[in-house]
């Protein structure tokens, strides 16, 4: 199958952010780091290890240190170049973007995550795109993107990542209905957004990782409410199934997801990550020890 290569991917992130607080209240949630990187730079590499080559952020007040993030900082390079910190000086490279690589947008008000997809048709135009959720952090030995972008061109259509969840989360979740398993792919029959844990159709959840068609954005352009209230982005992917030449898709991809958008999920990632990291983890993993330790004798 002839697939259009995806180059363009969205970036929704106009939250606030409001379970980090107070932190949150003078940073933007994606700035905040797993070691030493923030979220947003784990989503870029993550995009740019799968082709990615134009970056849409939609964005809202209050996120000027996300854009600002990207710039270069020609007073920081000279300083580390002054002082010989080369290391620094190429770890800097990864956080800049070059000119017209990067567009951001506003959703001037919170009304759903397809609405915020919604908000960047003009720069999406008529080619297929990526969305990714920043709060999303994949660890794997391929970037999960560049895994679905490898897959989506057996399938074309729209592509989601799906993982299995317990019944009980369910309802935290898009869940796929699924019409035929081929392994890593499935096709899907129907799509329910935060299903009760009785009514899910399967136990394969939505993640924040998706390939889509165009068509998509016709779906969101009718700004029809689901779940919640909001125009929920699977919602308008759920429309797509059935349709000749499009059809959706979940993706059981290979790694272990962290959802950052939760503390416990954040706390989980820092160690692992942290735990990945050679000039980190014989320290860091004689402190977790010991920590252990202190709290078993305490008991």
């Amino acid at each position: 199958m002839k697939t259009k290569k995806v180059t363009k991917a969205v970036f929704p992130v106009a939250g606030m952010g409001t379970r980090f607080l107070p932190a949150t209240k003078s940073i933007p949630k994606e700035i905040m780091t797993l070691v030493d990187r923030p979220l947003i730079q784990y989503a870029i590499d993550e995009a740019r290890a799968a082709g990615i080559k134009e970056f849409i952020f939609v964005t809202s007040r209050g996120k000027s240190a996300l854009e600002d993030y990207f710039d270069h900082a020609p007073e920081l390079e000279s300083s580390l170049k002054r002082s010989g910190k080369t290391e620094l000086l190429e770890i800097l490279k990864d956080t800049n973007m070059d000119s017209g690589a990067i567009a951001y947008v506003r959703q001037n008000r919170p009304m759903g995550l397809g609405h915020a997809v919604w908000c960047a048709r003009r720069l999406i135009g008529n080619e297929p795109f990526a969305v990714l959720l920043p709060d999303d952090v994949i660890a794997a030995e391929k970037p999960c993107l560049a895994q679905m972008v490898e897959a989506y061109e057996q399938t074309g259509g729209n592509m989601v990542a799906a993982m299995e969840v317990p019944p009980s989360k369910a309802s935290a979740y898009g869940v796929l209905d699924i019409a035929e398993d081929m392994g890593s792919i499935v096709r899907a029959k129907g799509m329910v957004e935060k299903p009760k844990a009785e009514d899910a159709p399967s136990n394969l959840a939505v993640i924040g990782r998706y390939i889509l068609s165009p068509k998509v954005l016709v779906n969101l352009n009718r700004m029809k409410q689901g779940a919640g209230g909001e125009i929920q982005l699977t919602d308008a992917i759920a429309e797509e199934i059935g349709e000749e030449g499009t059809g959706v898709y979940g993706y059981r991809f290979r790694g272990q997801r962290y959802d950052c958008g939760s503390k416990a999920g954040f706390l989980q990632a820092t160690v692992a990550f942290g735990m990945a990291r050679p000039d980190l983890c014989e320290e860091f993993s004689q402190y977790l020890h010991d920590t252990i330790a202190q709290q078993k004798a305490a008991q």
